[in-house]
């Protein structure tokens, strides 16, 4: 879809040209929702591409991954790959749930070619898998602040409803860093929607650390991903007892699955994932 509201459009080169950020500018990088409908309110887009942020990079206890970087990037970067890294062969198993989550999403290849991880991350929608994903992994937002400083927040806390983040005008996400506890745990993942081809109604992501903590996500059947962490793979009692704790407020209601049948199925696909968590 053609904006005509543009008048014009900044490359970044350098952090310093992200400060006309205002209410009539937003952020481009892959572009995939801004060109999706109109946004009649906007005057001026910022093209962060520019800014050559290599997509993944290793740090001192995880692995960091820049918001420009593409969802085909993200999705080829399984156990045993290069992680777009030359010389990287550590085995990092939780990688796996990169390829899985972007499979739920209802998009083709070639919008993969172009999607972000971050437009993911700050779209904020329920359905929103590879947010999912980075949330199961326990993944941190390294936000850039209008100020020139910067900010973590924990991206189970990043999404406040759908659409809404935590982040603050003129603030810009950097970048999403999992640490390596998460990249090398065993995960399990579930999906359900109501067509074959459907968005996702519920999906279902769990992790299990070598120390034995454990954690299960639910997500898209909610208004906001939810995180439930246990010491050890939980029981089935020990699960239904934390799923009984989700606010009935944050069951979604959509086109695609009434809040009713969301728990419900999120109740049979977290009882899989947790019996997979609890398996040698």
């Amino acid at each position: 879809m053609d904006l005509d509201t543009i008048r014009e459009v900044v490359v970044a080169r350098e952090r310093a040209d992200l400060s006309v950020l205002d209410a009539s500018t937003a952020v481009l990088a892959g572009g995939t929702f801004l060109f999706s409908e109109p946004h009649d309110q906007l005057v001026r887009l910022v093209d962060i591409t520019g800014l050559g942020w290599p997509a993944f990079e290793i740090v001192d206890d995880g692995l960091e991954i820049a918001a420009t970087c593409t969802l085909a990037e993200f999705a080829g970067a399984g156990p045993g790959r290069e992680l777009g890294l030359p010389m990287l062969r550590e085995l990092w198993p939780g990688t796996a749930l990169f390829a899985r989550s972007c499979r739920a999403l209802l998009a083709s290849h070639k919008i993969w070619r172009t999607a972000t991880v971050g437009g993911n991350v700050c779209l904020a929608l329920p359905a929103g898998a590879v947010l999912g994903a980075l949330v199961a992994l326990d993944g941190t937002a390294v936000v850039w602040e209008a100020d020139g400083g910067d900010r973590s927040i924990p991206l189970r806390e990043f999404v406040v409803g759908p659409g809404r983040t935590a982040l603050r005008p003129g603030e810009v996400l950097r970048s999403i860093r999992l640490p390596r506890s998460s990249l090398l745990a065993h995960t399990s993942f579930r999906k359900i929607a109501l067509a074959p081809l459907g968005r996702s109604g519920a999906v279902v992501m769990g992790r299990r650390e070598r120390d034995g903590r454990s954690a299960v996500t639910v997500t898209a059947a909610t208004t906001a991903p939810v995180v439930l962490d246990f010491a050890e793979p939980p029981s089935d009692g020990a699960l239904r007892e934390a799923l009984a704790t989700i606010d009935p407020a944050l069951w979604f209601d959509d086109p695609h699955g009434s809040p009713q049948w969301r728990e419900h199925v999120t109740g049979v696909l977290a009882g899989e994932v947790a019996g997979e968590l609890r398996r040698p």
